[in-house]
């Protein structure tokens, strides 16, 4: 059964917004290029797990997320584009209890420190490891009370709340442990942690000086995301 849902600590409080961000609905975006690749699950996803382990794996989808204690946690997306959507809910398992379970699995090397993540539409990002061991980053696979729809990730999306949205991979299908960080699909816009907090936009630039930047661009980047 499924824990209530709550507010993690480290989430803003309610009635104000990170500094830089406009509140708005939630609806799909992401880079452009991947804007025409739409998914179509296997019907049974399995998630292959890789990189700096001793025996990689692949575990099927149900096997990863239906034996561990679901939860429930109200969170925003703050997009690193400047718009953020508030007061999701999502459902699905701590990052943290699969991790703690694939590492004994697959034989993690202890000089692991970052996570990549891959999606079915080829998109992925890297977290630093202890960021997403962090006690409100989810692989969900219901939103608002519904299965994760496609446009949203489905059958299973991150949800790092604390990071830009960037970071949050969407329909994931694979899961790669490093020693190094990779900056992803994202490239030179990606920062290696990503936290909103301090306005980790990106790797180059303060973060104030990107919000103005994004906040300029955002009209022509969604067009270019919705014409194709």
């Amino acid at each position: 059964m499924a824990e209530g849902p709550v507010r993690r600590s480290g989430d803003p409080i309610p009635g104000q917004l990170p500094a830089g961000q406009v509140a708005t609905t939630l609806r799909r975006f992401g880079l452009p290029q991947f804007a025409l690749v739409q998914p179509a699950p296997p019907a049974r996803l399995a998630v292959t797990v890789t990189g700096a382990v001793a025996h990689p794996t692949q575990i099927p989808l149900d096997e990863l997320i239906d034996t561990r204690q679901r939860r429930e946690q109200h969170s925003d997306l703050h997009c690193v584009t400047t718009w953020s959507a508030r007061d999701l809910h999502w459902e699905g398992v701590l990052f943290r209890e699969v991790h703690e379970a694939l590492a004994v699995r697959v034989g993690l090397a202890r000089t692991a420190g970052w996570v990549s993540i891959k999606g079915l539409d080829g998109y992925h990002a890297c977290l630093r490891l202890d960021d997403a061991l962090a006690d409100d980053v989810l692989l969900a696979d219901r939103l608002d009370g519904a299965p994760l729809p496609t446009e949203h990730g489905a059958p299973l999306r991150l949800v790092a709340p604390a990071h830009y949205g960037y970071k949050s991979v969407k329909h994931v299908c694979a899961i790669e442990y490093r020693r190094t960080y990779s900056p992803g699909s994202a490239r030179w816009a990606a920062h290696p942690r990503g936290r909103v907090e301090r306005e980790e936009r990106s790797r180059y630039l303060p973060g104030p000086f990107w919000r103005v930047i994004w906040r300029a661009a955002l009209p022509r980047v969604r067009r270019r995301y919705d014409q194709r």
